[in-house]
Order: structure tokens, then sequence, then C-alpha cells
């Protein structure tokens, strides 16, 4: 037990089920000695068990649709009031793309879908940054983290719209870090993770096999939630105070890896 976060407030969204990173980032800012609210989309917390974690981590659940600006000022003065105080710390896990689970291929994306991806899944971050801002919810030296994945920087075809989609988040961390950091001190990052079995990743097509080929070129192997969460935890943390603005690869060096001895080796043919 390290109190990385002893005395912090937070909010952390996206907690579906046992598998999600943002259920990880939940216990172990527990562990951490944080106390914060969970939130999620009223339709996202019909389907998850959000209510078993709050219980398990003494926190109250406030409702909020991430797209809506009402629900978020009403879900940052709720939070406010359970938590005795400005917020510490926020993490941004929120990503949903309609034409990846009606299986619509890259080229023929349906356009009102892919609006909608970008609203729940990037603008949903703005949004949150901008009411924060106005209502100046966050501590100065707070920490905002948002999830994202390195197909904003390569080509995934199975990724679809939420490769521009993510591309676009880390835009935004980086763009609203500076005003948020110029201003208040507020960090703002993203943070790049492994292919993860979560309930999001494997609704994917073909994320198994993926899964298996990222873990056979990345040289630690694929990070997983709890890894993550632990990562997380640090960026909330006074230990990272003078980082923002970046896009941080958790990947187990796959980002920095051309190709892998293991992977090699399936190509290889006896001469």
């Amino acid at each position: 037990m390290y109190n990385l976060l002893k005395g912090k407030r937070g909010i952390i969204t996206g907690a579906l089920d046992q598998n999600s990173i943002a259920w990880k980032v939940a216990e172990k800012a527990h562990e951490q000695g944080a106390k914060f609210v969970l939130t999620n989309a009223p339709i996202a917390m019909r389907m998850g068990q959000i209510n078993e974690l709050a219980e398990k981590t003494g926190s109250e659940i406030i409702p909020a649709d991430a797209t809506n600006v009402d629900d978020i000022a009403n879900l940052y003065e709720k939070a406010q009031e359970v938590l005795g105080g400005k917020i510490d710390f926020v993490l941004h896990s929120i990503g949903m793309s309609v034409n990846i689970r009606k299986k619509i291929s890259y080229t023929e994306s349906n356009y009102d879908y892919f609006m909608k991806g970008i609203d729940v899944s990037a603008m949903s971050l703005h949004k949150m940054l901008s009411v924060a801002k106005k209502m100046d919810v966050i501590n100065e030296g707070g920490s905002v983290v948002a999830l994202t994945y390195m197909a904003a920087q390569r080509t995934y075809p199975f990724y679809t719209d939420m490769a521009d989609i993510k591309a676009m988040l880390e835009s935004i961390a980086r763009s609203f870090g500076y005003h948020y950091g110029v201003e208040k001190k507020v960090r703002i990052n993203t943070v790049s993770q492994s292919p993860t079995k979560t309930t999001a990743g494997t609704g994917i097509k073909g994320f198994d096999a993926f899964y298996d080929y990222a873990d056979s070129i990345a040289p630690l192997g694929n990070a997983d939630a709890e890894s993550c969460a632990d990562y997380c935890i640090t960026l909330f943390s006074d230990l990272t105070r003078m980082v923002t603005m970046q896009n941080l690869f958790h990947d187990g060096g796959y980002s920095s890896t051309g190709v892998s001895a293991e992977v090699m080796e399936k190509f290889s043919t006896e001469e």
C-alpha cells in the first residue's frame, strides 16, 4: 500500500464489468486511498455490473450521458457534494462505434453512425473538459487521463472509424491540455493501451487473432487491464505532476518493435 492517491477525489467513467479497464482503475484508486464517484450512461449501467463495483469501493454512482453538457454539469456538481470538494482526477474511458458493432467496413461507413461515434468517444472528452473548466471543478495540478489505441497513428483495417475517432481524442487531449495547463495547471494525457480482453475489445471482428499477434510482437507481451490501471494511478498521482499533453504507450513495447523473432520464425522456411 503506497497511498499514492490518499486525500484525492476523482470521477471514473466507463466501468462496465470486471473486464473493463475502468473497473480495474476504480479498484486500484480505492486501494491507493482515493475517494471517487462512478459514472456511466444510463443504458450502459443497465448492461453492466457497476453497482457491485460501487459497493466494493464505497463509491456513489451518478448516471450521466457524456455527450450532454447538462448531464456533465450535474455530474460535477453532485460529485463535489458527495466527495466534499473539488476533483483531483478524471478517467475518460468512453468508446463506442456503431459501424464496428454493425460490421460496416471503413470504406462504406455510415456517416450518421460515424458522427455518433465521434460524439460519444472523442467529443465527450472536450465537453467534459470544457464544462469542468467553466465550473472550475478540477483542482490545480489535477489530472485527466483518456484511454486510446495505437490505431490513431497506424492503420488497422478492423478498427475502421474508431481509428479516426481515437486520433481526434488524442488531439483534443493535446490541445485542451495546453489551455488547461496554462490557466489551471491541470494535466491531460492519453494512454495508448495494448489490445485488451474487455467487453468492448472482444466485440471487434478478428480480435482474438490480433491479440495473439500483438502478444508475439511485444517484448513484454500485451499489457493487461490491471497493469494499465496501475499506470493510470501513477498519472493521477503527484509523481507525474509535470507530465501533460502526452500520448503514452502502455503496450509491452509493441509500438517500438518492428518485428519479433517469434513472428519471423512463422514465415521462415528451411534452406
